[in-house]
C-alpha cells in the first residue's frame, strides 16, 4: 500500500507540471515545435532532428519551429508519456489492492481511459494545427487528470470527512462545476488568442458593456485557428466577444466561490479551506487583471493557468471533505466543536 501511495502522491505532482508546462508551450508559441507526432521529425528528440528544424527555420525564419521550441515540445510530450506509463501501473496497482480500505480502483481504472483519450487530444493539437476546440479539450483533460488523480490521493491517504448541512455540499459541487467552466473559457480565450482583445480594465473599449461584438463567430466551436466556420479571418470583434465572456464569467464565478469561502470559514474544521479558497480566488483574479495591464508576460500568464490548476486542487479537496450529515453542533450554531468527538 505504501508503494501505491507514493505512486499517486508523484503522479499527482507530475500532472501537475505537466498542465503547467503545457501552458507554457502554448503561450509561448511552441505548440508547433515538432510538427509531427509523437517524434520530432519522425525522430526521438529535437537533437537528431536538428536538420530538418534548421531547415524548416531558414524558410519561414519567423515561424512556429525552432530549436528551442522543439525542444519546449517535445519536453511537454516526453512528461505526458511518462505520467501516463504512471497511472497505468498505478491502475494495476489499484486493481491488485481493489479490496484495501482507501483504494480508489474504479477511479484509477477511470484514469487510464482518460490518458488514452488525453494522448490523442495532445496528437490532434499537432496535426490538426492548433484548432481551438481540440486545444481547449487537450486542457480540460489535463485538468480532468489532476481531478481524479487529487480524488485517488485523498482516499490512499484516508483523509477524514466533516459533516455538514446538505445545501453546502450542493454549493461546493456547484462551485467545481463553475469553476471548471470558467477555466474552460479561459482555455478558448488563449486557444484563440484573445487575452488582449480588451486592454483597458475594469471597462473593455472603454465601456462596461462592449457594443462591437460577435458572439455568433466568437463561439463556433468546430473552426479553424483564426478562421471563421466559414473559412474567413476571425474578427477583433470576435475576439472581443470571447474576452469580455471570460470576464464576466470571472466576476459571476468569483462571487459565488468568495460566498462558498465566508461559508466553509464559518465553521472550526473548514476554516483553513474557507481561507485557501478566498486566497486562491482573489489570487486569480489579481494575475487576471495583471496580464491585461502588463500586456500578458509570459511568466504571469503561465501563473495564471498555475493558479486555475491549484484551484482545481483545492475544490476537490472541499467536496472530498464535506459530506452531507449535519452535526448538531453546526445546527446549533456551536462549529467550533470537534465534529469527530
Amino acid at each position: 500500500m505504501m508503494m501505491l501511495r507514493r505512486l499517486a502522491a508523484v503522479a499527482l505532482l507530475l500532472t501537475l507540471a505537466v498542465v503547467v508546462f503545457g501552458a507554457y508551450v502554448r503561450l509561448s508559441d511552441a505548440g508547433l515545435g515538432c510538427p509531427d507526432w509523437p517524434g520530432c521529425y519522425g525522430k526521438l528528440s529535437p537533437a537528431h532532428a536538428a536538420e530538418h528544424i534548421l531547415d524548416a527555420q531558414t524558410v519561414r525564419p519567423d515561424g512556429p519551429v525552432s530549436l528551442p521550441k522543439a525542444w519546449k515540445e517535445m519536453i511537454h510530450r516526453y512528461l505526458a508519456a511518462t505520467l501516463g506509463l504512471l497511472i497505468v501501473v498505478i491502475a494495476v496497482l489499484s486493481w491488485r489492492r481493489r479490496r484495501e480500505a482507501g483504494v480508489a480502483w474504479g477511479v484509477a481504472a477511470a484514469l487510464v481511459g482518460v490518458v488514452i483519450f488525453q494522448g490523442l487530444l495532445g496528437k490532434w493539437t499537432v496535426t490538426l494545427l492548433l484548432k481551438p476546440a481540440i486545444v481547449t479539450g487537450h486542457l480540460l483533460g489535463g485538468l480532468t487528470t489532476l481531478a481524479l488523480l487529487a480524488w485517488v490521493n485523498l482516499r490512499l491517504c484516508g483523509m477524514r470527512r466533516i459533516p455538514t448541512a446538505g445545501g453546502l455540499v450542493v454549493a461546493a459541487r456547484l462551485g467545481l462545476a463553475l469553476l471548471v467552466l470558467q477555466i474552460a473559457l479561459g482555455g478558448w480565450v488563449s486557444t484563440n488568442y484573445a487575452a488582449l482583445a480588451c486592454t483597458d480594465f475594469p471597462t473593455c473599449h472603454g465601456q462596461w458593456v462592449p457594443a462591437d461584438t460577435d458572439f455568433a463567430n466568437a463561439f463556433h466551436v468546430v473552426r479553424e485557428l483564426g478562421m471563421t466556420a466559414d473559412g474567413e479571418l476571425l474578427s477583433n470583434q470576435a475576439l472581443t466577444a470571447i474576452h469580455w465572456t471570460h470576464r464576466l464569467g470571472a466576476l459571476l464565478v468569483g462571487s459565488f466561490l468568495l460566498v462558498l469561502a465566508l461559508l466553509l470559514a464559518r465553521h472550526r474544521r473548514s476554516l483553513v479551506l474557507g481561507g485557501l479558497l478566498a486566497g486562491a480566488v482573489l489570487l486569480q483574479v489579481s494575475l487576471g487583471i495583471a496580464n491585461v495591464y502588463l500586456s500578458l508576460p509570459l511568466p504571469l500568464a503561465v501563473a495564471h493557468n498555475a493558479v486555475a490548476a491549484l484551484l482545481v486542487l483545492l475544490m476537490v479537496l472541499i467536496n472530498y471533505r464535506l459530506r452531507r450529515g449535519l452535526n448538531p453542533a453546526w445546527s446549533a450554531g456551536r462549529g467550533h466543536e470537534n465534529v469527530y468527538a
